[in-house]
């Protein structure tokens, strides 16, 4: 019997790639609304996928019914800050629980945790971001806002060992990108959940993450449509690079991953990270990332080179 998961936000954007990357794999997906009944829906699912945001509103809930199911529990959250309140919160549950099993959170975490080696430590992370453009869906929209309402207005930056706000404009700067990228305007302190996932296991006290000027620029503008689907998968023709630099002393260690669309990204990297705990790799109980659960240079090759081009 093919195992069964189940999915919040399934009619969601990133959740349609999630449901369909499931399927794919001979997984078969159980549809979770805002109204489902999840203590009745989890009693049939061998795991469970949220990706109903914001998530500061869905998070606890869910993790809360899937420890009373006794299923691993895994999101796609981008924010941050419901990062570290799971980390806070979840420290002792009898489930495996891997919150931003995504494209920002798991990646830039594998990346680290792949440039750093067998020295889980560095003085100092720069995580550089390359989108060719950013329609943010309806639902990044919403969780930006939360996010912002939730800093009141203020940045986020993970310095000194960790995560401090900022008040005032990000600075803007070039980052030079491995080809075909190049230089590129930048904006600095453009932090993520990579910062709120990576020190949970990595000795890093510094962390800085740039993205192209142009996505930035994307994403604050007013135009609200969404990525255009391109192809028989939905994915649109936006594409990415990350590159994660590990600087420790004199040492440079890098890691590199480029591919096509962010959202589409997620689904393979998340349902790869469910199929491994079902399987009893990295199915500790607690909280821990992806990063920590598992191989991370054989995590990222299981994505290579369908989903992901690695450097």
């Amino acid at each position: 019997m093919s195992e069964r998961i189940a999915v919040l936000g399934a009619g969601g954007h990133t959740g349609g790639f999630v449901v369909a990357e499931l399927r794919r794999r001979g997984m078969t997906p159980i549809s979770c609304g805002r109204a489902t009944d999840l203590d009745q829906a989890f009693r049939d699912a061998d795991a469970v996928i949220n990706c109903a945001g914001p998530f500061v509103a869905t998070a606890a809930p869910t993790i809360g019914a899937a420890i009373r199911a006794g299923i691993p529990y895994l999101d796609v959250t981008a924010e941050l800050e419901v990062v570290a309140d799971t980390f806070a919160a979840f420290p002792g549950a009898a489930i495996p629980i891997v919150p931003a099993a995504a494209f920002y959170g798991g990646l830039a975490d594998l990346l680290a945790t792949a440039a750093v080696g067998d020295r889980p430590v560095a003085d100092h992370l720069t995580i550089a971001y390359a989108l060719s453009s950013w329609r943010p869906t309806p639902g990044t929209r919403a969780t930006g806002r939360v996010s912002a309402q939730r800093r009141d207005g203020r940045r986020v930056t993970y310095t000194g060992g960790r995560l401090q706000h900022r008040t005032g404009d990000a600075p803007r700067t070039e980052w030079t990108f491995p080809a075909p990228v190049g230089t590129r305007p930048v904006v600095g302190e453009f932090t993520t959940a990579d910062s709120a996932v990576i020190p949970t296991h990595l000795d890093v006290p510094e962390i800085s993450t740039v993205m192209t000027s142009n996505a930035v620029d994307d994403l604050l503008a007013a135009d609200p449509s969404g990525p255009v689907a391109v192809d028989e998968h939905g994915r649109s023709a936006q594409t990415f690079l990350v590159e994660v630099v590990a600087r420790s002393g004199g040492e440079e260690r890098r890691a590199v991953a480029s591919g096509r669309d962010i959202y589409a990204v997620t689904a393979p990297l998340v349902v790869e990270a469910a199929a491994r705990i079902l399987a009893g790799e990295g199915a500790s109980a607690g909280v821990a990332s992806v990063g920590a659960r598992f191989d991370p240079k054989d995590f990222l090759n299981a994505l290579s080179p369908r989903f992901l081009t690695l450097g």
